[in-house]
């Protein structure tokens, strides 16, 4: 996903209705729910934790919330959730990786696999697209009013530890090792900056046009169903012109 989609989508999550944001704010909470039980409620000795966390307040989920459902997680017993993958192709071939969140997971695979059919996709074996991506930190740093000195904020990321550097239009681009993400955020926030979304992302190694108006509307079809549905979590895909 380029820097500048990437930016619009994050312009989109602050314009959400309430029902939207409520939504959003459950998803992560499963999340957060699993990482709690796997690894403890200290985001200091638990670096999911710590990450979603980050991705959490880069949805603008209110500190309230998050504290809530750490104390939920760290006390419940009746919410099973497992974390699932799912590879496939989308129109011409586009690769998409899903992540979901579920309790049931007859139920989450059965709708996941019915998206990919009804939008000219299909649902892969596990292996059958991911090496076409890698995980990396990303971390966007808006420059709408452009009064950011774009080499001072690189020498900044680049001294924190950030393997790359990209400038998108409005936006920075920020891209580092998994493992940095959190070091470097705080870097770069301890220099003043303020960071727009920092968050561990599947980058795809090469992306696709497509050229096809069909295909473009089916996979912008197939993107907005996975995205809405209640258990996934991520879509990951190299599909370059988004919509």
């Amino acid at each position: 996903m380029s820097g500048h989609s990437k930016w619009a989508n994050i312009k989109h999550k602050k314009e959400k209705t309430d029902a939207q944001r409520a939504k959003v704010f459950t998803k992560i909470g499963k999340e957060i729910t699993i990482a709690v039980k796997e690894g403890g409620g200290d985001p200091a000795s638990n670096s999911k934790l710590r990450d979603l966390i980050l991705k959490a307040k880069s949805n603008n989920v209110p500190n309230d919330n998050i504290e809530r459902t750490i104390k939920k997680a760290l006390g419940s017993t009746g919410e099973n959730y497992e974390e699932v993958v799912y590879e496939g192709y989308g129109p011409a071939g586009i690769a998409v990786i899903v992540e979901a969140t579920t309790d049931n997971r007859n139920r989450t695979a059965g709708n996941v696999r019915a998206y990919f059919s009804k939008y000219h996709g299909n649902m892969g074996q596990t292996g059958c697209v991911s090496y076409l991506f890698t995980e990396k930190g990303v971390i966007i740093i808006s420059n709408e009013d452009e009064d950011i000195d774009e080499d001072k904020l690189m020498e900044t990321a680049l001294e924190a530890g950030a393997e790359d550097f990209a400038s998108e239009g409005e936006v920075f681009e920020i891209y580092t090792e998994p493992d940095d993400l959190y070091d470097v955020q705080a870097a770069i926030e301890a220099a003043g900056y303020t960071v727009a979304s920092a968050e561990k992302e599947k980058v795809p190694q090469n992306t696709v046009v497509l050229d096809s108006e069909e295909d473009i509307k089916f996979m912008g079809l197939l993107i907005e169903k996975l995205e809405d549905d209640d258990d996934v979590m991520n879509v990951w895909h190299n599909w370059e012109n988004v919509q």
